[in-house]
């Protein structure tokens, strides 16, 4: 698939490495690009002459799609594609967006947000499609489509659909997070922008062979964390296993930031950062070798999407400090205290610092609670203590004629459960007396 690539901005130069590379990771092979700098024209998105200039780059480089990095109007895309030769699609960067996640979507839920997207996209522009049929115009299939009086009820009507069985399996997931928290499980999730490389850190935090024991306990749990160079190569969630003696810990991988998304984007998206809002603490990881205003900007944006809904602690990661000296790290540093008051560098493809960022999130999590009980021997009681080995640090058992006493530490919320535990052993064993 050839493309050109076409962006406007209202002043300075226009800046297209983030869409040639939104292009890439959807496929497209990028032949050209148009740019200009001026207030948008409300028929062409372009001015005038640009989008002819724009046509006859098409014709030139035999280039079959044309990529906005501007949000495109129902309109502007049917004007768009009056200019250009027959069969060239315009798209712009959302749509390019949808076409990524969708090629991406592996889980039933991703599908779902997928679907659900698409359809809030294309909800306004079947609208248009019933105004232009109005004053007949008929847009053909590379401009808006075929109008069709009944699809924009269809559109409703399946969005609908798609939100009740996302709810549903989104109560699937709270209740499978609240049973690995009941389990003494501690949940950590990483957040940020995508390509800040969170996939890559995961797998430098996972302690692999202990997924691999508990997927018969986890069988949710995915067993790998895909690391490449590319956007949006984590689109749904993956969970695996850290290693933090004696805590449980599950770090949490979900779909990256993206900069000036619409709201119906990221609407569609918002059940994937559940992972995020109900976590115990969350990572928010950074590209440190980005330029200073680009990673303020983006910390700021990630800072209002996350404090919206999420009460856990945010302990922000400088990530690829393999990329950057020490000088233009400690500059950034301070540059960004007031967002990043005291973040922790690390370099998830070397992983340099990993061990002060496991200390970190241990310091960060709940504290546990120290605990002794008194346990009656009964049939039950070994049952209990092995569950005790379980879910939390044993320190001692020591075993009486007529009873056990346990020491142990562990999350406030397995302590709770042992003392119910403990307390229903001892209500058995005066009944049997």
């Amino acid at each position: 698939m050839r493309a050109i690539i076409a962006k406007r901005v209202d002043s300075g130069t226009p800046d297209t490495s983030e869409i040639r590379d939104l292009a890439a990771a959807a496929g497209y092979t990028v032949v050209g690009e148009i740019t200009q700098s001026r207030k948008a024209d409300p028929a062409l998105q372009l001015g005038e002459g640009k989008a002819e200039e724009l046509a006859d780059e098409v014709v030139a480089t035999d280039a079959t799609t044309v990529i906005f990095d501007n949000r495109l109007g129902p309109y502007q895309t049917y004007n768009l594609g009056q200019l250009l030769p027959e069969g060239v699609e315009v798209i712009d960067r959302f749509t390019l967006i949808l076409e990524i996640f969708g090629q991406r979507a592996q889980t039933r839920k991703a599908q779902l947000q997928v679907e659900l997207a698409e359809l809030r996209y294309e909800l306004p522009r079947a609208e248009a499609k019933t105004s232009l049929a109005k004053r007949e115009e008929h847009p053909g299939f590379m401009g808006l489509g075929e109008y069709d009086e009944s699809r924009e009820r269809d559109i409703k009507d399946q969005i609908s659909r798609i939100k009740d069985e996302l709810e549903r399996i989104e109560q699937t997931e709270q209740h499978r997070r609240e049973r690995r928290r009941d389990s003494g499980f501690d949940l950590v999730a990483l957040a940020g922008y995508t390509n800040a490389g969170k996939s890559t850190l995961l797998r430098q935090l996972a302690d692999d062979l202990t997924v691999e024991e508990n997927e018969d306990l986890h069988p949710d749990l995915d067993a790998t964390a895909e690391s490449q160079d590319k956007l949006f190569t984590t689109l749904g969630t993956t969970t695996r296993r850290a290693d933090i003696e004696p805590r449980d810990v599950l770090v949490t991988d979900t779909v990256g930031f993206i900069s000036d998304l619409p709201h119906w984007l990221v609407e569609s998206f918002k059940s994937t950062l559940d992972s995020v809002y109900r976590a115990d603490l969350v990572l928010l990881v950074v590209d440190v070798s980005e330029p200073i205003d680009e990673i303020h900007e983006k910390l700021v944006t990630s800072h209002d999407t996350l404090y919206e809904r999420n009460e856990a602690p945010i302990v922000t990661v400088l990530n690829k400090i393999d990329k950057v000296d020490d000088e233009e790290l400690a500059e950034k540093r301070d540059a960004l205290s007031s967002l990043a008051p005291n973040p922790v560098a690390v370099s998830g493809r070397e992983g340099t610092n990993v061990d002060a960022l496991l200390e970190r999130i241990d310091e960060e999590l709940p504290d546990w609670e120290e605990e002794r009980l008194l346990l009656p021997m009964t049939d039950d009681t070994m049952s209990v203590v092995s569950w005790l080995h379980d879910n939390a640090n044993v320190e001692e058992v020591a075993y009486g004629d007529e009873d056990v006493v346990v020491s142990f530490e562990a999350r406030p919320a397995i302590v709770s459960q042992a003392r119910s535990r403990a307390s229903e052993l001892r209500t058995a064993a005066a009944e049997s007396a």
